[in-house]
């Protein structure tokens, strides 16, 4: 990529992609045509101050560039339904599989690299391990339809005979960090516990319903939101092999770890309450998440990766503690 270059961000009103608009612009890339529905007024503030050249709505973005060849060199396709609590697999596989699908084609035709966002959702309970190898892709178990959707898209990539000239499937783990205030109940742990903490002091946490795990103990692989759009842009400069990639630390770590990084951070004892998890999304609770990150590590990507205390101390200080978006 060079700073002239005409760069796509799909989903860029939302947390990642907002934020992968505001690092390009930190790096000098103001060539940018952000991509989403833009209705949301929640997500406005995550748009304000950055540069770009052009909003376009994501129902007539396929349609424009077709009429636009040529002018896109790149595309970050971060756009997705996200919510891992909708059930309904139709909404899922409208907006992650089948306009990923026109997205991929589109790329295809107009010989444009892409990197999409996939999941750590796709790996179900784990039972094959955390390793981003294409060969068991298609024996993966997501636990939700949002993890099936986006499971199949990768399925469907791999088995492409025509692809763009570079590509990457980048499965997210457990991301964190500011501009994800329009979230809601999907917003990251750290976001809600900070909130508890300053209204009531204490932070409530689900109990552990696996005896393998105490409570609290519970393991996921949490990553900055910043080393997420590192290893995007990486990608898309570096252009290893094609295909799935992890995005996570490598390193897991417990949900009572995170918590008492956030009460450090605000110099308060630590506080926690156990409740029970709900009944809804019990019997698809992910105990344990680590990125195998080898593949990566061995394609030459070598930048440390935020700790969690100190990408929770930026995050609390810098944004939650000041209402502040990147």
């Amino acid at each position: 990529m060079n700073l002239n270059d005409n760069i796509v961000v799909t989903g860029a009103a939302g947390f990642i992609g907002s934020y992968l608009v505001g690092y390009l612009n930190h790096h000098g890339y103001n060539n940018l045509y952000l991509v989403d529905d833009f209705s949301s007024p929640d997500k406005e503030k995550n748009l304000a101050g950055k540069n770009y050249i052009q909003k376009i709505h994501r129902d007539n973005f396929i349609e424009w560039c077709k009429s636009h060849p040529g002018t896109i060199q790149y595309i970050f396709h971060l756009g997705a339904r996200t919510d891992t609590t909708e059930m309904d697999y139709e909404i899922h596989k409208k907006l992650n599989l089948d306009y990923s699908k026109q997205v991929w084609e589109l790329c295809v035709a107009q010989k444009i690299p892409l990197v999409y966002a996939s999941s750590a959702a796709t790996y179900g309970n784990g039972e094959l391990g955390y390793k981003d190898n294409h060969d068991i892709v298609s024996q993966l178990h997501p636990l939700n339809p949002y993890g099936v959707s986006k499971n199949e898209f990768d399925i469907w990539a791999l088995k492409q005979a025509t692809t763009p000239p570079h590509w990457f499937g980048v499965k997210f783990f457990n991301v964190y960090g500011p501009n994800e205030y329009h979230k809601g109940r999907m917003a990251s742990v750290i976001f809600h516990a900070y909130h508890q903490i300053k209204k009531h002091g204490t932070v409530k946490l689900f109990r552990s319903h696996n005896p393998l795990y105490k409570d609290g103990e519970q393991l996921r692989d949490f990553i900055y939101v910043n080393d997420i759009v590192s290893i995007c842009t990486w990608l898309m400069m570096k252009h290893p092999a094609n295909g799935l990639y992890n995005a996570g630390t490598g390193k897991a770590r417990t949900f009572k770890d995170l918590i008492t990084s956030i009460f450090d951070t605000l110099d308060l004892p630590v506080n926690i309450e156990y409740i029970d998890t709900p009944s809804d999304i019990r019997d698809k609770y992910q105990y344990f998440t680590e990125a195998d990150m080898n593949k990566i590590l061995s394609a030459g990507y070598n930048k440390p990766f935020n700790s969690l205390e100190d990408g929770i101390k930026e995050y609390v200080s810098q944004y939650l503690a000041n209402n502040k978006y990147y």
